[in-house]
């Protein structure tokens, strides 16, 4: 008996205010109040297209009515109990916010109101009293608010470049413009950096989407389904921008520093469960039969294996960087190794060999070993043993064996290097 009261009284209190603003607007009164009440009329007629352009006319004409629209549509969403009321004012908000470019001071008003606590999307506190079933109608008010919040947070993905007129361009201007068209690594490492802000973003749009598919008594209700085809019509947009964009990312995943590299494989990993959810809502829009079928865009679905594949090859190249980074050894053979013609040789011969003409050379060895006092040629056994001896004592006593005739020049690179 309650909720029949709630429900007539909803109704009764609904009709009351559209009757007072048709009459005012008799009376030749017409203002932002008056057309939001008018637009938001508790029945199951669509919203009409002139409310839209008369707010959009108002807009243009008289730039401070910005705030008052938003003031007005905060009260009247906030103070429904009705779910058709409460459907068409998200649905007009829904059709100013894509009729409005991005950089409009409508979405500022907005967002000001928003926080200063007259306006709440989410969480949304829209209760529905005017049905038998309103916890269905609640959920997707809930759920299509949510969504509208989303959209006013999330970064525009397409920036708009100002209009230049090319019979105002000269030719230096084209020149200077085609040189600065070429982007550099540090530029093009910079794009991917925001591609990975926005990335997430998007993802958390499609969810909000996905969360709109109503259910019971709700999927059946022409408003809804009206509303649905703004809805998906706008996630074909936003899908096909985030599978070029992440497919921009996946191009340059290697050259992405650690962390951009593990945020993109999240967003990745997190495409791949989204997929599949997406393609179900979809098939299910589909079989409802909102919008055409032509119109849905392939959903790229990704196999788990991919996935795993694409994770033990980030950690084995990530191993791999840290275990050539970290080794001490590393540094100093390149250093070595670097600087290798500049050095002066470990061994030192005191007899060098005298070439005569070029074809002696030819005929004659490239190094002739030392001899001792005995004659005896220094074989290589000795030198090697003379090299690897680094010991002062080692090395005087191999002096003293064999005379001036050998000098062993010991290398130490921790000797000439400062960082040792």
């Amino acid at each position: 008996m309650h909720k029949r009261f709630q429900r007539a009284y909803t109704s009764i209190k609904e009709n009351t205010f559209v009757g007072c603003a048709k009459i005012a607007t008799v009376g030749g009164f017409c203002d932002i109040d008056l057309i939001i009440v008018k637009a938001t009329s508790p029945d199951d007629i669509p919203l009409r297209d002139r409310y839209v352009l008369q707010l959009l006319k108002i807009f243009s004409v008289s730039p401070p009515s910005y705030r008052t629209f938003a003031t007005s549509f905060s009260r009247r969403f906030s103070k429904t109990k009705c779910w058709r009321v409460a459907l068409k004012c998200l649905i007009l908000l829904h059709r100013l916010l894509r009729a409005l470019p991005y950089n409009s001071p409508f979405r500022t008003e907005l967002l000001w109101t928003r926080s200063n606590g007259y306006l709440s999307l989410d969480p949304c506190p829209f209760r529905d009293t005017s049905s038998s079933n309103s916890h269905d109608y609640t959920h997707f008010i809930s759920s299509y608010a949510n969504l509208l919040n989303e959209a006013l947070d999330c970064l525009t993905v397409d920036c708009v470049d100002a209009y230049i007129d090319p019979e105002e361009s000269t030719d230096d201007e084209n020149d200077e413009e085609h040189e600065t068209l070429i982007p550099t690594y540090p530029d093009k490492m910079k794009l991917v950096s925001e591609k990975l802000e926005i990335l997430p973003q998007l993802q958390t749009l499609i969810d909000r989407v996905i969360d709109c598919k109503p259910k019971g008594a709700a999927a059946r209700s022409f408003l809804i389904q009206c509303a649905l085809k703004y809805i998906i019509r706008d996630s074909f947009f936003c899908y096909n921008n985030y599978r070029c964009e992440i497919v921009s990312v996946l191009d340059h995943l290697i050259q992405l520093p650690y962390r951009s590299c593990m945020t993109a494989f999240g967003v990745y990993k997190k495409a791949a469960v989204q997929a599949d959810h997406l393609s179900e809502f979809y098939d299910w829009c589909k079989s409802v039969g909102l919008c055409g079928s032509y119109e849905y865009p392939f959903v790229d679905r990704i196999p788990e294996i991919q996935i795993q594949a694409l994770e033990s090859f980030l950690d084995g190249m990530w191993q791999l960087t840290e275990s050539s980074s970290s080794s001490p050894m590393a540094s100093t053979v390149e250093s070595s190794s670097s600087s290798l013609e500049d050095e002066k040789p470990l061994i030192r011969f005191n007899n060098w060999v005298q070439f005569d003409d070029e074809e002696k050379n030819e005929e004659h060895a490239l190094i002739t070993f030392a001899t001792n006092d005995n004659n005896n040629v220094m074989t290589w056994e000795v030198l090697l043993e003379a090299s690897a001896d680094s010991d002062g004592g080692s090395s005087s006593d191999l002096n003293e064996e064999n005379g001036d005739d050998l000098r062993i020049q010991v290398y130490n690179p921790y000797v000439v290097n400062p960082f040792h």
